[in-house]
């Protein structure tokens, strides 16, 4: 099995995007991170679901859990509010890795060992094609979440053998 045939549509958003729309996205369709478009439209970033709710919750809280449980509801349900204005790519850590990328061509094995390297939600695969004589861009062909990748994986492997 090759990454093009593992590859699936999934929802992108640009460095340009709300914040908050790309939280309440995540949110609606259970997804575990979105993948982040440069202004060309080739992939940027990951941003996990988890690094959202990070800027949900106040540094001073972060970095004493234990004031978390003095934060009445009334405030903890204006969390949401440190999303407001900002964009995708002000969500996006200061030195943002840029995405694990499979060819099209590696197999499942080549991808979860990828995937398990820079523990990644995501892999994006894409090609790299040739714009005119000087120029490459990348064409993203789809991703592979991990838990795409897992029900792969064991449905080669056949039925389980426990219980």
């Amino acid at each position: 099995m090759r990454a093009r045939d593992l590859a699936v549509g999934y929802r992108t958003v640009s460095v340009d995007s709300d914040a908050l729309e790309a939280a309440r996205l995540m949110a609606e369709h259970g997804l575990p991170g979105l993948l982040v478009l440069d202004e060309r439209g080739e992939p940027k970033a990951i941003l996990p679901a988890s690094q959202m709710v990070k800027l949900l919750v106040p540094s001073y809280v972060v970095d004493d859990p234990t004031l978390a449980a003095v934060v009445d509801e009334k405030h903890a349900d204006r969390l949401c509010q440190a999303l407001a204005g900002r964009r995708v790519g002000d969500c996006l850590s200061g030195g943002a890795e840029p995405p694990p990328i499979a060819d099209p061509d590696d197999t499942a094995l080549e991808v979860a060992a990828l995937m398990a390297r820079v523990r990644s939600p995501l892999v994006a695969v894409a090609e790299r094609v040739r714009v005119g004589r000087e120029r490459r861009t990348t064409r993203l062909l789809g991703v592979i979440t991990a838990s795409h990748l897992l029900h792969e994986l064991l449905g080669v492997t056949g039925p389980s053998t426990t219980g």
